[in-house]
């Protein structure tokens, strides 16, 4: 169990680095490739690749399969593309034998060669086909496998109807100068505050609170003898700050090396989210005493002995050594909070980071220049326990919450909103019951006294049950406006009617230019609602903004409304799927609907947040400036008149 924890740790520390890798194209710089395709029927087509001679490196000839492992083979982004047969090869080859496959024989070619694969497609055919060729290359021993993505013209194809940037639309010169100028978000500040909070929960967990008084002391003992311990303290809280800062450098290259949606894409994407789900119910049985997560030894180990060095090193070194010795307790409270920001960008991560760092590295310093305060901090003991177990309940309640987002951006419906409220409900109650004495859970102690703070939080804890309970009925007291946006919507229900899902209109989903007509032939503006099914600040606006009376019959009488998901993971067809080079000069492949829209929206509105709301006419021209998340319904409503009024300018 030591081993799988230590390797679910390694993977939380570097979960966006990986995801980020795994976004890029893979195609090795050893062979050089080209495609071509001709046409051999109806639907038919013949693709032929061809590798230039890479000097000492042998690549593996296709159609085989070597201890279970294919060598090559080509991938599509849409099932209506199909390979049929082998590869017809060609070139010269020779036969090797290699060590890693038992010795067995093992076709490959040293210089130029040629592949055919021969494909079929039901459908329209599409004027440019994209694909990834897999293949294998090596030498003595080493076997690498690569990708090398292609695309190739098809005769009689039909070309992209796909039409991403809009010249008309100028989001700079709107018909009216109403709206907002950026995103309205969580400011910096906001989710700086939000990390510092999360930094003084980890300061009372096991890993970190016994370490006050240890190293303050240590510090205090060395001014007694040089003079400049709390010179060093105070050095090894700002390296604290420090370091957790340093974690975000990473984000901020990837974000200028990378398309503006990695970050959404990161937040969105069904396998991570399902991924965060397993990771954080793994944390909360750590938190529950089944197991401890710590990095490998030999690492603590490592930076341990660095802290020995003398002056600012050492003392780095020492800061080095708390962050990695206590990541069991402080990793699922900053994964949390740096999760939760991550569709915000680089920033907001590091602002979430350098909030937690200093909750964490100031006590050092304070507790050195103040030594006698000391004497006032509560004793280790149980209570630390207690601490933990309710994270535990809390990160079970989050990972929820993730599996919840998967589900919501695939629409598979196993975890509709009544279903994910009643989760919530026994991890309230199993809380309370814990809080309580009721519930033992690991080397939790008999609860002999409420405590003033115990009674609070069992208050707190026993409220939100309550408050929850009437959630999974189908009554109007199942709303639960003060959690709007974390279950589910309103109308993503278990019920066939549920009584708060009600609203005077419907929105298109991802009919843009049915939109377009139907604004041209009723003659009224188009409410362009850039969305996400995993969007919270999304179901907020549409489950307390938009239900207002005012919004709705604006909504429902004077505008053409079309949502538009970006995180919408269903394929194009085939002839709208495409490749542009956006306006930072990148080029983007654009395969499913939410890769369309995110386009869509960067490319013509200028930002990747959501929700975004636009107004336009039917001629695609801005009437406003764009409006981001607006909890004031009456502010909402307001902007919707200014977009009415450009409206009517434009008409004359």
């Amino acid at each position: 169990m030591n081993r799988i924890a230590r390797f679910s740790t390694f993977i939380v520390v570097f979960l966006f680095c990986f995801a980020i890798a795994y976004s890029q194209d893979s195609a090795s710089l050893v062979y050089k490739w080209k495609a071509s395709a001709q046409k051999k029927g109806e639907g038919k087509y013949e693709i032929t690749f061809t590798a230039e001679d890479a000097g000492e490196w042998q690549l593996y000839a296709p159609n085989q399969v070597l201890n279970e492992v294919k060598v090559a083979g080509v991938e599509f982004p849409d099932s209506s593309i199909v390979h049929e047969g082998p590869f017809v090869e060609s070139g010269v080859s020779k036969t090797i034998k290699v060590e890693i496959f038992d010795n067995i024989p093992v076709k490959v070619y040293e210089e130029q060669s040629e592949w055919k694969a021969g494909i079929s497609i039901t459908g329209k055919v599409p004027a440019q086909l994209r694909g990834v060729l897999n293949y294998s290359y090596g030498k003595g021993e080493e076997f690498y496998p690569a990708q090398f993505p292609f695309t190739v013209t098809l005769e009689g194809g039909v070309e992209s109807k796909t039409e991403i940037r809009v010249s008309s639309i100028n989001i700079k010169k709107p018909v009216n100068d109403c709206g907002d100028d950026g995103t309205t978000g969580r400011s910096a500040f906001t989710i700086f505050l939000l990390g510092f909070l999360g930094g003084l929960i980890a300061l009372l967990t096991p890993c970190v609170f016994p370490m006050i008084p240890v190293t303050v002391t240590f510090f205090t003992k060395k001014s007694q003898s040089s003079g400049k311990g709390i010179t060093n303290a105070i050095l090894y809280g700002l390296f604290i700050f420090l370091i957790y800062i340093l974690i975000t450098v990473p984000f901020h290259v990837a974000d200028k090396a990378i398309s503006p949606e990695i970050f959404n894409n990161i937040s969105t994407n069904v396998w991570l989210n399902i991924f965060f789900f397993f990771v954080f119910v793994f944390f909360a049985l750590s938190f529950f005493g089944l197991f401890e997560i710590g990095l490998p030894s030999g690492l603590a180990n490592k930076m341990d002995s660095k802290s020995g060095l003398g002056n600012i090193g050492g003392i780095f070194f020492m800061a080095a050594t708390l962050a990695i010795v206590s990541f069991s307790c402080t990793g699922p409270i900053l994964g949390t909070l740096l999760v939760g920001v991550a569709d915000q960008g680089a920033w907001p991560l590091t602002a979430g980071a350098a909030g937690f760092g200093l909750a964490l590295g100031l006590p050092f310093a304070l507790f050195a220049m103040f030594p006698n305060w000391l004497k006032s901090l509560p004793k280790s003991g149980g209570w630390m326990t207690d601490v933990k177990v309710v994270l535990g309940f809390v990160e079970i309640a989050l990972a929820v919450k993730f599996l919840s987002n998967a589900d919501l951006v695939k629409q598979w419906g196993f975890l509709k909103r009544e279903i994910f409220i009643a989760i919530w409900v026994v991890v309230g109650l199993l809380t309370t019951l814990y809080l309580l004495g009721i519930l033992r859970i690991g080397h939790s102690s008999p609860v002999k006294k409420y405590s003033v703070t115990r009674i609070v939080f069992i208050a707190l804890f026993g409220a939100i049950t309550l408050y929850l309970a009437p959630g999974v009925t189908n009554t109007k007291y199942a709303n639960l406006k003060l959690i709007s946006g974390f279950p589910p919507p309103l109308c993503y229900s278990m019920f066939e009617n549920p009584v708060n899902c009600k609203r005077g209109f419907k929105p298109l989903e991802n009919e843009y230019t049915e939109a377009l007509e139907k604004a041209r032939k009723e003659n009224k503006p188009v409410l362009i609602d850039f969305t996400g099914w995993a969007c919270v600040n999304c179901r907020k606006m549409e489950e307390s903004v938009w239900t207002s009376p005012e919004v709705d019959s604006l909504m429902k009488h004077e505008f053409v409304v079309v949502s538009l998901y970006v995180d919408e993971r269903r394929n194009l067809p085939l002839t709208e799927q495409t490749v542009i080079t956006t306006s930072a000069g990148t080029q983007k492949e654009i395969v499913t609907v939410g890769d369309k829209w995110a386009t869509f929206q960067t490319e013509n509105f200028g930002a990747t947040s959501q929700p975004q709301y636009a107004i336009i006419n039917a001629d695609q021209i801005a009437l406003t400036k764009t409006k981001y998340y607006t909890p004031d319904a009456a502010e909402f409503a307001a902007w919707l008149q200014c977009g009415l009024e450009a409206f009517r300018k434009t008409n004359k």
